[in-house]
């Protein structure tokens, strides 16, 4: 038990620390707010890689051997753990809760906020071996993606960092054998990413790798043969372009990145969001953002921001439908 609870400390501070980044050595130059603004919002990659592969093997033996119920147990002295000790987290979790809820968070609403978290990534295992016997999973709207499908054309799935998008990415593989693809940088943590690819290489064959040169290409390729697009609309990417957007009431630094993608390649965007409900209970939600996105030359700034806008008003309702997803621990709002 010691050993596991050791291990999955390590698996849940790899994705914490990734999350949390809060900097607490800020530059103290100021080019410009946006510059500041992109420092914050990527300061969740600049932490080093934790866990080895011999410790993450561990934790998957022993998580699938001894049963997610025993699992979960663990994860009440790990949240614990993490409430006492990463105070950075825990005080972006209290004011991202302050938020939200219009008033001050007490330490069980940050035990509640940290242990979502964990739960999810503890079902991560479970999701990406293709065990959904063990999970309550119900679809709204999922028309809107099985007449995409049908079409035969690819569009954009434009999810976020609250709740689970490894829901979908699990269910469309092992379940209803939706042809998806996910954008997704995986050069920061390499340990944990072979963890996971070796627990079900079908999944590891959908990442397009964000980083490669021939990124553009390659999701060409794919979305002229049918396949969904997945990729996340509320993080900072390595080129930097962003925008700035209202998000529960205050100014926040979107990627610009998702909305130039979609207008490049003429497709279609669906917004999704995979919502943890407690227990082994999951939603998702589909919702079309746009049939196409068409920038102006002469007003393209304000083109970006207008779409963004309207994905992060809906990322707002869905944020407040299930206020303890958020799984974004760093200043997310400058």
């Amino acid at each position: 038990m010691l050993a596991f609870e050791q291990g999955v400390l390590y698996s849940v501070t790899v994705c914490l620390e990734k999350r949390v980044a809060v900097l607490s050595d800020q530059p103290t130059l100021s080019p410009s707010k946006t510059a500041i603004d992109t420092l914050h919002a990527r300061g969740w990659a600049a932490l080093p890689e934790r866990g080895t592969p011999a410790m993450l093997r561990l934790i998957g033996w022993i998580a699938l051997r001894i049963g997610r119920v025993a699992a979960r147990l663990l994860l009440y002295p790990i949240t614990f753990y993490f409430l006492i000790s990463a105070k950075a987290a825990r005080r972006v979790s209290r004011d991202y809760l302050m938020r939200i809820r219009g008033r001050p968070a007490r330490w069980w609403h940050v035990f509640r906020h940290f242990h979502c978290f964990a739960a999810t990534i503890l079902d991560r295992l479970y999701l990406l071996k293709g065990e959904f016997a063990r999970f309550n999973v119900k679809v709204h709207h999922s028309e809107i993606l099985h007449r995409q499908v049908k079409t035969g054309k690819g569009c954009i799935l434009l999810g976020s960092h609250l709740g689970s998008f490894e829901v979908l990415r699990a269910l469309g593989v092992t379940q209803q054998d939706l042809p998806l693809k996910v954008l997704m940088d995986i050069a920061h943590n390499e340990n944990i990413t072979r963890f996971l690819d070796a627990l079900n290489p079908e999944i590891a064959n959908t990442v397009i790798e964000s980083d490669r040169p021939d990124v553009l290409l390659r999701v060409k390729e794919s979305l002229d043969a049918g396949f969904l697009i997945g990729t996340l609309g509320d993080r900072i990417s390595s080129d930097g372009k962003t925008t700035q957007c209202q998000f529960l009431g205050a100014t926040a630094t979107f990627p610009a990145g998702p909305i130039v993608l979609a207008a490049v390649m003429h497709c279609p965007v669906i917004l999704f969001f995979g919502i943890y409900r407690g227990g082994n209970r999951y939603e998702i939600y589909f919702e079309q953002l746009a049939g196409e996105i068409i920038l102006d030359r002469d007003r393209r700034p304000a083109d970006i921001r207008h779409w963004m806008q309207r994905y992060a008003d809906r990322l707002e309702y869905y944020t407040r439908l299930a206020p303890y997803n958020w799984f974004n621990f760093y200043p997310f709002w400058s």
